[in-house]
């Protein structure tokens, strides 16, 4: 009688880390990004209305300020006129990148491949927020660059600074860090209400709206309510100089990021406890 031979199991396989299919989900949310086409016009909008508008003011507006008007504006403030809009099709892209999934139903195939669905989340929030970051800080940069390139010879000191003095490249980083935050806002309304019309109104009406109805109340209450309205918090950051009774650009970065953080928080508890 022949003894049977004994046969090792094969060897398992190395079970991948969390870090590791986190990184999957990273490239797979990259992915998705990139292959919707409103995403490149979207950013691409982005970037030319900070860049053209940031020229045109430079080679229109300043000459028709006086010396004494030149010697009061901020440089970097009017080299971002493009961030009002600018900062829409950020937000709408935050918004689009959670809702397009829900319009298309393919938020159903995300889900099945990745069940835990605040990694899902978080991986769109860090795809999104490299992305914004990348497009917010190059543009506004290159907005103030081409500002102060366009213009005329006799501007004020005051007005003509270049990127290296004081406060200026600090100033203009800021703006591409609010696109960037304001991205992630909407985002997190958008995985709240899961609707792009819906989501994207009421980011809108985040930023505007307040603002109106706080110009209504008296004098005391505008300075003691206004520098903490989203919109007023968003523009310390890419302010030379504080505003009279507004806030430091520390000081708005805060408050905004608590706006972006509460948007946040409330999308990822709807998102984990709703049905797809």
């Amino acid at each position: 009688m022949t003894t049977p031979a004994f046969i090792s199991p094969l060897p398992r396989p190395a079970s991948r880390g969390a870090l590791s299919g986190f990184n999957d989900q990273l490239r797979s949310e990259l992915c998705k990004l990139r292959s919707v086409r409103s995403t490149l016009w979207t950013l691409l909008g982005a970037v030319t209305s900070n860049v053209a508008i940031g020229a045109l003011v430079g080679v229109f507006l300043v000459s028709r300020l006086s010396a004494a008007q030149q010697q009061g504006a901020d440089p970097v403030r009017l080299s971002l006129i493009g961030l009002h809009l600018s900062q829409i099709a950020l937000g709408t892209l935050g918004v689009l990148a959670i809702t397009s999934e829900y319009g298309t139903g393919m938020i159903r195939a995300t889900l099945a491949a990745t069940p835990r669905r605040r990694t899902v989340l978080a991986a769109k929030a860090v795809v999104l927020a490299g992305v914004g970051l990348t497009a917010g800080v190059l543009s506004c940069v290159a907005a103030y660059l081409v500002f102060h390139a366009a213009l005329p010879a006799d501007t004020s000191s005051a007005l003509s600074r270049s990127l290296t003095s004081p406060g200026v490249l600090r100033a203009a980083v800021g703006g591409g860090v609010y696109l960037t935050l304001l991205g992630l806002l909407g985002l997190g309304l958008g995985a709240a209400l899961r609707s792009s019309a819906g989501a994207i109104a009421t980011l809108l009406g985040l930023l505007f709206v307040p603002v109106i109805l706080v110009g209504m109340l008296p004098d005391t209450w505008q300075t003691t309510l206004g520098p903490y309205l989203p919109m007023n918090a968003a523009d310390a950051l890419y302010l030379l100089h504080p505003e009279p009774h507004g806030l430091s650009a520390a000081a708005g970065l805060g408050v905004f990021s608590l706006y972006t953080a509460l948007a946040l928080a409330a999308g990822f508890t709807v998102f984990h406890h709703r049905d797809s």
